[in-house]
């Protein structure tokens, strides 16, 4: 393993991660509907039901139903819906898909922002098989959970590339985009910018950068004074 070149390793990672969590996930998918909140998001549900029509599609966007404001995730159960109809295990599997790119996010976040490759696989498959994500993946209702994750992490990587200065507009431009798209499929990430704030401490360390580069401006400007 220590003879591959990097990006091997990371692709070998990334698959692991991927394998890892289909094999301890996948009897989730023999699961069914359960009486709890399924029944608001899915099967008593007409307005998913009835498929990508203009009237579902402005419900989406203007509904309280089930006391949350989240369209992307009625939207992602319409598309379930259609493609798998009353059938659990379609829904089980697109839950089950975005948390295997959840995890494969992470690893690939944390290596960005630390360079820590085997740290950063262990954590990522800390979260990926940790049984807290249980309900999250095997509670259909749960889909909000694992979709506004998924736009979490896509936030995080790439604020990290902006805060990197890695083709800074774009990743500005994009974080925000992602930001607002977790914000449409769980309001609860609307705490993220704290976590950037924490971010920008440790371990992007970009407090400390402006904090330098403050002690020189102002070593330059005693010098030519």
């Amino acid at each position: 393993m220590n003879a591959l070149p990097e990006k091997q390793k990371s692709w070998l990672i990334c698959l692991f991660l991927a394998l890892a969590t289909a094999a301890v996930f996948w009897p989730g998918l023999n699961g069914e509907f359960v009486n709890y909140d399924d029944p608001s998001y899915v099967t008593s549900n007409y307005n998913i039901q009835h498929g990508f029509t203009a009237e579902s599609v402005h419900w989406a966007f203007t509904t309280g139903h089930a006391s949350n404001w989240h369209p992307l995730t009625w939207l992602s159960h319409t598309l379930d819906y259609s493609l798998y109809k009353a059938n659990p295990w379609g829904h089980h599997l697109t839950s089950l898909l975005l948390h295997a790119a959840n995890a494969i996010l992470l690893f690939l976040l944390l290596r960005r922002m630390t360079g820590a490759m085997w740290r950063s696989a262990v954590v990522a498959a800390l979260f990926a098989l940790h049984p807290l994500r249980v309900e999250s993946v095997t509670w259909i209702s749960e889909r909000k959970d694992v979709l506004s994750t998924l736009f979490f992490m896509l936030t995080l990587y790439t604020y990290t590339g902006y805060a990197q200065g890695q083709k800074k507009k774009i990743n500005y431009t994009f974080s925000l985009v992602f930001f607002a798209l977790g914000l449409m499929a769980k309001p609860m990430l609307v705490t993220l910018p704290f976590v950037l704030l924490l971010l920008d401490v440790w371990p992007l360390e970009r407090t400390k950068a402006s904090s330098e580069g403050k002690k020189e401006g102002e070593a330059i400007t005693c010098y030519i004074c």
